[in-house]
């Protein structure tokens, strides 16, 4: 059994020792920010992420949705919008693994952006699936135990998350100008139901715990008015702060 001062391998992890906690955590990296970019489907994260990318020392991961098409010469999000009961719980088995190799990840810049999170994976688009009766309650059960698993043995430190409120319509009308061919079916009210869930967790904060200060945006407006305000909140935001 390899002792805390050394090193864990996997294919996904390599720790180096464990927190106060007990957690297991990385070694070298406690004073690299971390900030996640949350918000609806086509809330503008993309664009928040574009703008911040820029900025030398500034870390930008995206989602990786080319792993949640491809693996391995199938399309588990293609699968999932089209049935999300069967495949539900097969693409967010698979985005837990992809976002928690993000989290873990050596940070390369003394600053990381994040599209989101393992947090809201579970708390948003997991519950999501469940309450609307299109995941099983033992495919619920199951993530969530490997989502308790998760946060109680690693540590996975967010110090910012910016919300990109923005409301279901227009994020709606947005869909409709993107390209992505498995968001052509998604309807008003899928987005209605995420709003909520992202509303209850990040503003009234009466869901789920929130693991770090929030910094809300208003993102309704286009893209040139979008830009003017992460200026405005440039500073916030690098220093990691909501105030």
């Amino acid at each position: 059994m390899l002792s805390p001062s050394e090193t864990k391998k996997s294919g996904y992890l390599t720790m180096q020792s464990y927190s106060s906690q007990g957690k297991l955590v990385r070694n070298g990296e406690k004073n690299k920010l971390v900030i996640c970019i949350e918000g609806n489907i086509a809330s503008g994260k993309t664009t928040c992420l574009e703008y911040f990318s820029k900025t030398s020392n500034i870390e930008v991961l995206t989602e990786p949705v080319s792993k949640w098409r491809n693996v391995r010469g199938h399309n588990p999000l293609g699968l999932m919008y089209q049935d999300p009961t069967r495949w539900g719980i097969t693409l967010q088995t698979y985005i837990q693994l992809t976002m928690l190799d993000q989290h873990l990840s050596t940070i390369s810049a003394p600053m990381r952006m994040m599209e989101r999170s393992i947090y809201s994976a579970k708390y948003i688009f997991v519950e999501n699936l469940y309450r609307s009766g299109k995941m099983p309650e033992v495919d619920f059960a199951v993530l969530s135990e490997w989502f308790e698993w998760i946060t109680q043995n690693i540590a996975i430190p967010v110090d910012l998350i910016v919300y990109l409120q923005s409301s279901p319509q227009t994020c709606h009308e947005r869909l409709k100008e993107r390209c992505r061919e498995e968001e052509k079916i998604i309807p008003l009210e899928y987005l209605e139901a995420i709003h909520q869930l992202y509303e209850d967790w990040l503003i009234k904060k009466t869901s789920f715990n929130v693991p770090a200060p929030v910094l809300v945006i208003s993102a309704d407006d286009d893209l040139q008015k979008m830009i003017l305000q992460y200026e405005e909140n440039r500073e916030k935001i690098l220093s990691g702060s909501n105030v």
